[in-house]
């Protein structure tokens, strides 16, 4: 069997689309029957950022190095050379489209990954106009794929509203080995300065409008001293309050492990995640995460393993983090780490993958792939 993901979020540096198309890898790896091939944008110098790299793409200005694909035509022809068994698209833009036409060229199903909520976004940034528009753009190319993964129940419920069919839930997961607890080190609070009794909140990702980074910095200004935030990631602002910092760079995973591992608790502060894969991470890393009852964040955070606020108002988050600590925090991030290993590893959430690619075959190579994975363990 051989598998194609073909995506432009595929930065040089981090992404969650990232970690799970390499850890979709790093597990095929140990299945040799099921050949595994990436098709990402290059830099203009040509470098290989991916498995296997199709031509030069245009580089999105504050996008954190993703690159945008105006022509088709050159992914096209990669696709048909490569002539995979089944190809999944991991963004609904240009690269899309080339997937459900080389999907008909060759004959092969078809998969959509629905990573981010695209309507979202446009009406955050346009208005309910854009949103529309948007929303039909999104309905007619999915109608096209075999079927649409979504990686959360909400995620789902929100194709259905716009009218996309064929959606199945597919979650996400996380590396439970190296996201571990046995990484807490003092050496963070240490450089830190923070006293014994400071609670150390952190969170980690991009600085986009959507993870309402203002609105969680106003909330642990408004908790005081004895709280104080870390910002982890690219382009991260450098907060004025006092009890705030922030690391504004690329974290490697061992790096972000470590760091995770370290802190009391993370704050999620975005009401519109289509999976929250930093929730994942942070309960891996045995510590209790703070987010919002909105968006798939609740479908990660059951009781005893962290905090939903109400809003994303600075107010309700200050009360949800108020709230956790009022509570054993090392017991509900002992409970985290518990939930994600009966729930979330890799292992798991991948074996739910290739079940759905199997039903999309042929029954002839279904029974191949099916032989191919049981004889390699």
């Amino acid at each position: 069997m051989h598998l194609c993901d073909v995506t432009m979020f595929y930065a040089a540096h981090g992404g969650g689309v990232r970690r799970y198309v390499e850890a979709k890898h790093d597990w095929l790896s140990r299945h040799p029957a099921v050949r595994h091939t990436v098709v990402a944008p290059a830099g203009r110098d040509g470098r290989l950022v991916a498995y296997q790299v199709a031509p030069p793409a245009w580089a999105l200005p504050c996008a954190g190095g993703f690159r945008f694909p105006l022509r088709i035509g050159p992914w096209l022809s990669a696709l048909e050379a490569l002539s995979p068994d089944i190809i999944e698209a991991g963004d609904p833009y240009r690269l899309g489209t080339a997937v459900v036409e080389a999907g008909i060229r060759l004959g092969v199903p078809t998969v959509a990954f629905c990573h981010s909520d695209l309507p979202g976004l446009v009406r955050s940034r346009f208005g309910a106009t854009g949103a529309r528009l948007a929303e039909r753009y999104v309905r007619r190319l999915y109608a096209r794929f075999d079927v649409v993964l979504a990686p959360s129940a909400a995620m789902q419920r929100e194709l259905q509203r716009i009218g996309v069919a064929r959606v199945r839930v597919q979650p996400l997961g996380v590396d439970v080995e190296l996201f571990h607890p046995r990484l807490r080190s003092l050496r963070l609070r240490r450089e830190l300065q923070l006293g014994a009794g400071t609670r150390l909140l952190v969170f980690a990702g991009r600085n986009a409008r959507e993870k309402r980074l203002e609105d969680l910095i106003r909330a642990v200004e408004i908790m005081g001293p004895r709280y104080h935030l870390l910002l982890i990631g690219p382009g991260m602002p450098s907060p004025r309050t006092r009890n705030a910092g922030s690391i504004s760079r690329y974290v490697g995973a061992r790096e972000l492990a470590c760091l995770l591992a370290s802190c009391d608790a993370l704050v999620h502060a975005g009401d519109a995640e289509t999976f929250g894969l930093v929730v994942l991470e942070a309960m891996a890393s045995g510590i209790p995460v703070v987010g919002v009852a909105a968006g798939a964040v609740p479908e990660l955070v059951a009781p005893g393993t962290g905090v939903l606020a109400r809003s994303s108002a600075p107010e309700d988050l200050a009360q949800a983090i108020a709230a956790l600590f009022e509570d054993d925090s090392r017991v509900m991030g002992a409970a985290a780490r518990r939930a994600v290993e009966a729930r979330w590893t890799w292992e798991r959430t991948l074996d739910s993958l290739f079940a759905c690619y199997r039903e999309l075959l042929r029954p002839r190579r279904a029974g191949i792939v099916e032989d191919a994975l049981r004889a390699a363990g």
